[in-house]
């Protein structure tokens, strides 16, 4: 065979070299598209906390400025003040709640469990515990702990 009828091939150094750098590059991208769906949660947590917020407004609104003294399908859905009770969008457990009231609910803490934890995007507006839930809320909860980014 002369240098001429040669066949052009790759070498297998070379296609090495092509999959390490493929190898590479899917690694940075899948870890940037997890950095992603963490803020993402994060992005719904706050959405949903807004929703309350309203849901939770409009509620009070009709019912003497009073708050419920639960979250539930009762309470805010089958009135029509939102069309679902929200979740944790990676737990499904619902969000912290706590009516606020020493007789009644006249206030509320309500919060969530932020992943990004050097996200504090409602860090400026928490509150402590230690009020008085009123009857039939859940215990209240520390707005001022790390874990718990909201606290209304």
């Amino acid at each position: 065979m002369t240098n001429n009828q040669r066949t052009r091939a790759f070498t297998l150094i070379e296609l090495l070299v092509v999959i390490a750098i493929i190898g590479l590059l899917s690694s940075v991208v899948l870890a940037s598209l997890n950095t992603a769906r963490v803020k993402g949660r994060d992005a719904r947590r706050l959405a949903d906390i807004k929703q309350l917020q309203n849901a939770l407004t409009l509620y009070a609104d009709a019912n003497g400025s009073l708050y419920p003294s639960e979250l539930s399908t009762t309470t805010i859905v089958t009135p029509g003040y939102m069309p679902a009770v929200p979740v944790d969008p990676s737990t499904g457990a619902p969000y912290l709640y706590a009516g606020i009231g020493a007789t009644d609910c006249s206030s509320y803490h309500i919060g969530a469990t932020l992943e990004d934890t050097a996200h504090k995007a409602l860090s400026a507006d928490m509150d402590t515990s230690g009020a008085t839930v009123c009857t039939g809320s859940a215990a209240d909860f520390d707005g001022t702990d790390p874990v718990y980014d909201t606290g209304m």
